[in-house]
């Protein structure tokens, strides 16, 4: 039996983030809770959360994080406030401060380029450096089920599989002190979490569509072309279980809809 919907978390849907300061005023946000917030429904929960912040393998990495923040915002004169640091940067500062000297890149192989140049870099700040591209293992897509018609290029032609299980595995052995997730598949990112051993942080995301920024697709739900986005509508998998390729919005002719 799932629990209650009500008792959900629903964070996204305040309006008055009570449980948080403004930077701009100091001072705790005004207005009431709402019935769902966390520190209302879940109290048990949140005090417990926050003792685990006083285990030392957890404080190290809290303190360090909270000090990495505070670290990326300057005054300008007129009370003017601006971040000062990239997020390649902020991971080379975190990295350090955490006293961590071999870092491991898990990336997708289509952005070999970029790996390539973050590999430059971190090499260039005195970092060790290990690196494993997803293709890694060399191990054709039938090993996990997959069809000829459900390859990319059709059939007949050869591809090979991405490995984040291997990835997680080979920085484990490599023994690096924190891993660093550049653009894997959704799902394959998913099981290089749940395999790696170490800390682990994120320089960037795929998203095919929108050169990387994933995000985007949130801004553009706003307007008339990706508001397609918010429409209650089948997952296109339950429309068309065996359709390998197309559009949410390509849904003529459908089972269960008009085909008008």
């Amino acid at each position: 039996m799932g629990k209650d919907k009500d008792l959900y978390p629903q964070c996204a849907m305040c309006e008055t983030y009570a449980c948080m300061s403004s930077l701009k005023t100091g001072e705790m946000n005004p207005g009431e809770k709402p019935d769902f917030c966390p520190l209302k429904v879940k109290p048990e929960i949140i005090r417990h959360s926050v003792e685990e912040y006083k285990k030392p393998e957890n404080h190290a990495m809290a303190y360090t994080s909270a000090v990495q923040e505070f670290q990326n915002y300057e005054w300008l004169p007129g009370r003017k406030m601006r971040t000062s640091i990239t997020r390649v940067e902020e991971i080379m500062d975190f990295a350090k401060k955490m006293g961590y000297r071999r870092l491991g890149l898990a990336y997708c192989a289509g952005l070999r380029y970029e790996a390539r140049l973050a590999a430059e870099i971190f090499g260039a700040k005195g970092f060790e450096f290990a690196s494993v591209c997803c293709k890694c293992s060399s191990t054709p897509k039938e090993e996990v089920g997959l069809s000829e018609d459900q390859k990319i290029r059709g059939p007949g032609t050869i591809e090979i599989m991405c490995s984040p299980i291997t990835q997680a595995i080979l920085l484990n052995d490599a023994e690096v002190d924190l891993a660093v997730m550049l653009g894997q598949c959704v799902g394959h990112d998913t099981l290089f979490i749940k395999y790696i051993a170490v800390p682990t942080t994120v320089l960037g995301v795929k998203d095919r569509v929108f050169g990387h920024d994933p995000i985007r697709a949130l801004y553009l739900s706003q307007g008339p072309y990706y508001g397609r986005l918010l429409i209650e509508e089948p997952y296109e998998s339950e429309v068309y279980p065996y359709k390998e390729h197309g559009r949410y919005d390509d849904l003529s002719g459908a089972k269960g809809l008009d085909s008008d």
